[in-house]
């Protein structure tokens, strides 16, 4: 079981609710703020999870967390004719609907409003499903990767993209100094939502990460479970598949 960090200690909402109003709060701004925390390094990791999935020729792919959107406008690069993109939070979705319009992708890419806990689909509905900066946002860890595996068709290709934390000196020091202060520093100065970097720096240190996320993936029930570490090991891209 992965530690459970909420977005506002205050709140009495549960961690779904709080993320919902956390990314609400942060749309406007959020896909900016990415590229500078992330010095833009971001899409080169989006980039290789498009890239293990276009290698399976999948008919239709699921992204999960979707957020406004950034990897299913990359997934449509694949084969895949079918692109679903799910998230909790409105806002964010909205602002996603606008950049698949602007590049002519809304016959393509489809964005929904859904529960990554509770998804609507049938089972073995999926060729591909992914997830980037997503997981660690879940309310129930488990049960959302249950959720992914139930919709996954049988042979079809799972891909996480998310934040670790490097283990080699001096990568994990600048690291840990980095989250701990910088990163929510440029989230109180650019957005109107003040704690929401600072959870997203604490979510990311306790998140489970390389082959403690590779077990709870096995005994979820997927199958060819690996982590590849990205960047010194700041981010961690994870493959599975369905039996």
């Amino acid at each position: 079981m992965s530690e459970k960090v909420t977005p506002y200690k205050d709140s009495n909402l549960g961690k779904k609710e709080q993320v919902e109003q956390m990314f609400d709060n942060i749309s406007g701004n959020y896909d900016d703020l990415n590229r500078v925390i992330s010095f833009g390094i971001d899409q080169k990791w989006r980039k290789k999870v498009v890239n293990l999935v276009s290698a399976t020729n999948p008919k239709n792919v699921l992204d999960v967390a979707t957020g406004t959107g950034d990897l299913a406008i990359m997934l449509s690069s694949t084969p895949a004719e079918e692109i679903v993109g799910i998230d909790i939070s409105a806002g964010m979705l909205d602002i996603g609907k606008k950049k698949i319009a602007q590049k002519n992708l809304s016959q393509k890419i489809e964005m929904r409003q859904e529960d990554s806990e509770a998804l609507t689909f049938a089972d073995n509905s999926f060729d591909a499903v992914t997830v980037a900066f997503g997981i660690r946002n879940f309310e129930t860890l488990e049960k959302g990767l249950a959720e992914i595996l139930r919709v996954l068709k049988p042979g079809g290709i799972f891909v996480i993209l998310e934040t670790s934390v490097p283990e080699k000196f001096p990568f994990k020091q600048g690291y840990q100094f980095y989250s701990k202060n910088i990163l929510p520093l440029i989230g109180k100065i650019f957005s109107k939502d003040d704690v929401a970097y600072g959870y997203l720096s604490e979510s990311a240190a306790a998140f489970p990460y390389g082959e403690a996320l590779n077990n709870i993936l096995s005994k979820i029930g997927f199958i060819d479970v690996r982590a590849m570490p990205q960047t010194f090991g700041v981010a961690t891209i994870y493959s599975a598949s369905k039996k």
